[in-house]
């Protein structure tokens, strides 16, 4: 227990530290497409996630530090989500369980499309057609977590990201950690990441910050439980952003023998974005697979569908 005290003092002076040094203000940061959720899962709790410790390699995406907790020797997902104004977004991640701990490495990618290119003509009003040019991000994590009890385990991942326009980018190194805790009190678990922590990059001749959000979260199932017939489990997340105020996230899932599970989820004190909600299937199979789709809703944009697969191999 020593030294799950000397690592919850850390992470908690490091957060300390970065927060109280920064001025909150609305639209500042860059690099902003990596708060988007990525897996369907997450996005139907209203991103109420990361005190949930059964969520395999999709721990990348959220919290390192449920990666400790996969029971899986090998995990897999893929994403896809066709997002607001005809981006597409893509989110894969891969787990691997070792004597050593638990492996992880995500893969998340918008593709804004392709655009045409045109220049105005000097001394006129019109503008000439010069072919065309496509924008993208991606981010590239690579994660390690380890239970140090059977109740608590801590994550860190590296994170390369990267935004492109035509042959103009901006790219920077990340970090992510993160650490999930069950208290003891009955199924009650609390977590705490630390994400997108790093210096300022710059695209072309500007400076802008990263989107570094503190979130802690709580956990619990209110009736039943996993290894029951039945599961009501509540999920509530409070996020301190550096680039926006703060906001509260609340989820439920309701699950029968982990087969059937419908989810939902709200969003407190966000511009558009509000209720979410989802439904995921998992057939029992001898190779593990399961299949989740969510519906989010934002507002005045519109709304959002994302599908999730999900295989392993014990």
């Amino acid at each position: 227990m020593k030294l799950v005290n000397k690592i919850l003092t850390i992470f908690l002076l490091i957060c300390s530290v970065v927060f109280s040094q920064t001025n909150k203000k609305n639209g500042t940061a860059g690099f902003t497409f990596l708060e988007i959720p990525a897996s369907s899962r997450a996005a139907g709790l209203g991103e109420a996630f990361i005190a949930l410790s059964d969520v395999n390699s999709d721990a990348v995406f959220h919290n390192p530090a449920a990666l400790g907790f996969t029971n899986r020797t090998h995990s897999l997902s893929v994403s896809y989500a066709p997002y607001l104004v005809d981006i597409k977004n893509y989110a894969t991640s891969y787990a691997y369980k070792s004597p050593f701990g638990v492996f992880g490495i995500g893969l998340i990618m918008l593709d804004y499309g392709t655009m045409p290119r045109t220049i105005i003509e000097e001394g006129q009003k019109v503008f000439t057609s010069m072919g065309t040019f496509d924008a993208n991000a991606i981010a590239l994590s690579f994660g390690y977590s380890k239970t140090l009890t059977d109740k608590f385990s801590f994550g860190v991942q590296l994170k390369y990201v990267q935004e492109k326009i035509d042959v103009y980018k901006a790219t920077n190194i990340l970090l992510d950690a993160g650490m999930l805790y069950f208290t003891g009190i009955s199924s009650l678990r609390i977590a705490a990441t630390l994400q997108n922590f790093g210096t300022d990059s710059k695209f072309i001749h500007d400076t802008f910050k990263m989107p570094a959000t503190l979130r802690i979260g709580l956990a619990m199932e209110v009736l039943g439980g996993y290894s029951e017939d039945y599961r009501f489990t509540l999920i509530t997340e409070a996020l301190h952003p550096t680039d926006s105020d703060e906001k509260i996230n609340i989820g439920t899932e309701i699950s029968w023998k982990e087969i059937v599970t419908l989810r939902g989820g709200y969003k407190f004190f966000y511009d558009e974005e509000s209720y979410n909600f989802g439904v995921g299937i998992n057939p029992q199979l001898s190779m593990p697979i399961s299949l989740d789709f969510s519906y989010s809703d934002y507002g005045r944009l519109g709304d959002v569908t994302r599908f999730t697969l999900q295989l392993g191999i014990f």
